[in-house]
């Protein structure tokens, strides 16, 4: 079906996703007094988020911090069946007493490179960008059957994506410091310094992040790597479960020195 809407669009043969453009901001968190309750890859769960938000809130009646961040480690969209719920609920209030933050993630980023330039990257359709137009209310086959009078896809991509959601995903930092804990979408790559790192590594590195040790003395919390549990290993915790495949949305909570998955 994909196949017939690139010939249906004039956009010719696969592409791959772009590569990120330009640098995002990193951002520091002091880690006195605050917790951070850190989820894995959402990639369009919706009541897993929801689900995941309600352990965070029963668990923090617990923990005395003056200060509460949910922080969504990237993947937002794509995959899962809820992409453009999961961006309202993200930017909506956050629960009562809790402050709400997102980190970008390669399919975020690659969700926007497509609004920018369809034509060049019609490869995120098969990246998981099928399900987030469909959680629009863009049906692919519908279009590539009545294309009358609905103009290209790219335009009405852009005109359907409320432009609230275009702004969060473009104002999403890449990487989050809370002390000596660092918390970013893919990883870091080991041995360059930390304001050397590249936003696409930090998005996208899984080698030689994962067989490595960072080299940095920092232990970084990540996602975009998928595992049946969450891994904790030299240097690094990866907590994407794969939930728009499993249901398994993992939250790790980082306080006064110590991370601990809650359940």
């Amino acid at each position: 079906m994909l196949t017939a809407v690139r010939s249906l669009f004039g956009l010719g043969a696969k592409s791959q996703p772009a590569p990120p453009a330009g640098r995002r901001e990193r951002i520091e968190i002091d880690p006195m007094g605050t917790v951070v309750y850190a989820i894995g890859d959402v990639h369009g769960c919706l009541a897993e988020l929801r689900a995941a938000e309600r352990r965070i809130i029963a668990d923090a009646a617990n923990v005395p911090a003056q200060r509460r961040i949910i922080l969504c480690l990237g993947d937002l969209v794509d995959r899962g069946p809820q992409s453009a719920d999961v961006l309202d609920h993200l930017i909506s209030a956050p629960p009562p007493g809790f402050e709400r933050r997102s980190i970008c993630g390669n399919h975020d980023e690659t969700f926007l490179a497509f609004l920018d330039d369809p034509h060049g990257n019609m490869g995120w359709l098969e990246f998981g960008g099928e399900q987030t137009l469909e959680s629009y209310g863009i049906d692919l086959t519908r279009l590539s059957r009545h294309r009358s009078g609905t103009g290209g896809l790219g335009e009405i991509t852009r005109a359907t994506v409320p432009e609230t959601h275009v702004n969060f995903l473009r104002d999403l930092p890449v990487a989050v410091r809370f002390g000596d804990v660092l918390f970013v979408h893919a990883g870091i790559r080991p041995g360059v310094p930390l304001e050397a790192q590249d936003d696409g590594d930090l998005m996208w590195i899984r080698e030689p992040f994962v067989s490595q040790t960072n080299g940095l003395g920092l232990t970084v919390v990540h996602g975009h790597t998928p595992a049946n549990e969450p891994v904790f290993a030299p240097g690094r915790i990866g907590i994407d479960t794969g939930a728009y495949a499993t249901g398994r949305l993992t939250v790790l909570r980082v306080f006064d020195g110590q991370a601990t998955v809650i359940g």
